[in-house]
């Protein structure tokens, strides 16, 4: 497998860099700032320096197996990285067999929700996370209307930095019962399974 993982000198993509690097994949890492990738050198690493705008960051995307993306905003500022990010790897992926998973989040109002989770608790994430979630959803809609790339959603709850339990739990209809939290190394390594399980493509899909 050869795959891209966009984002990855961040917690989430740098952890899903490793558990690609540990299944013996060939990973490009795109970072701005080599500098920032904790990852130690690996024979199977390849770091690439791209912006978003960078017109050769479709080099580090066509001719993969899979792409991941996992961006996080710097602050709560209004941002448009994901939207960006995803547009470029879409026009990149358009009509290719190339598999695309994108991070976005639990919080964001899903069909299924509780009356707590509608009124209360998601409305209060929202309020605080505005900006974030007006850039998850903008990235989500593009997806939504792009049918020639084969995409999938993947929705955590709260991310925690503790030890991964090496378990996931998943849904196709909304946020996972009871799933108030995920560790962001099992996201990670949820996201290298996902990028493989093709009954997932063209999915939105919520773990815990």
């Amino acid at each position: 497998m050869k795959i891209t993982v966009l984002g990855a000198s961040g917690r989430i993509g740098g952890l899903a860099v490793q558990e690609a690097l540990t299944r013996d994949w060939h990973v490009t890492a795109v970072v701005r700032d080599p500098s920032r990738l904790t990852v130690p050198a690996h024979p199977q690493l390849e770091v690439a320096v791209h912006s978003l705008g960078d017109p050769d960051l479709a080099d580090a995307l066509i001719g993969r197996d899979a792409v991941l993306l996992a961006l996080g905003p710097a602050d709560r500022n209004p941002t448009t990285v994901n939207t960006d990010a995803t547009r470029a790897v879409v026009e990149a992926l358009r009509g290719s067999s190339t598999r695309f998973v994108v991070v976005s989040a639990g919080g964001l109002p899903a069909d299924g929700d509780s009356v707590l989770m509608r009124f209360l608790v998601k409305p209060l994430l929202g309020a605080v996370l505005r900006n974030s979630y007006a850039d998850l959803l903008s990235m989500e809609s593009v997806l939504h209307g792009e049918p020639e790339v084969r995409w999938t959603i993947v929705c955590p709850p709260r991310l925690t930095n503790t030890p991964g339990r090496g378990q996931v739990r998943t849904s196709l209809a909304g946020n996972v019962r009871g799933g108030s939290q995920i560790a962001r190394a099992d996201v990670a390594r949820y996201l290298v399974d996902a990028s493989v399980d093709d009954g997932l493509v063209g999915r939105k899909v919520w773990i815990a």
